[in-house]
């Protein structure tokens, strides 16, 4: 069984616990999945945790929205900083 989300620290360490690896950019808006196997797992475990009203879609549009994903394009011009700001809350959550 998995701690609870006091025992990690907050919503923000387990979301981020489900951080995919690091992937190659898309190259255009037909290789951005809708989901994937990580935000399927998210959404199981919020569900599990009470969470309700949510799927896997839903969990990966806020993985990216909180840039636990970074989706833009390979040649879009806030992908660096997407990643620099990605790194920085990688972070600032390690402690």
């Amino acid at each position: 069984m998995s701690q609870t989300v006091e025992d990690e620290g907050s919503l923000a360490v387990l979301v981020w616990s489900f951080a995919p690896p690091r992937r190659r950019a898309p190259r255009t808006r037909g290789d951005i999945p809708a989901t994937t196997p990580e935000s399927t797992a998210l959404a199981r475990e919020l569900r599990r945790r009470g969470f309700r009203f949510l799927g896997p879609t839903t969990v990966y549009a806020t993985m990216q929205a909180c840039g636990v994903v970074n989706d833009h394009l390979g040649g879009c011009l806030v992908r660096a900083e997407v990643e620099t700001e990605r790194a920085a809350a990688k972070r600032a959550l390690a402690g």
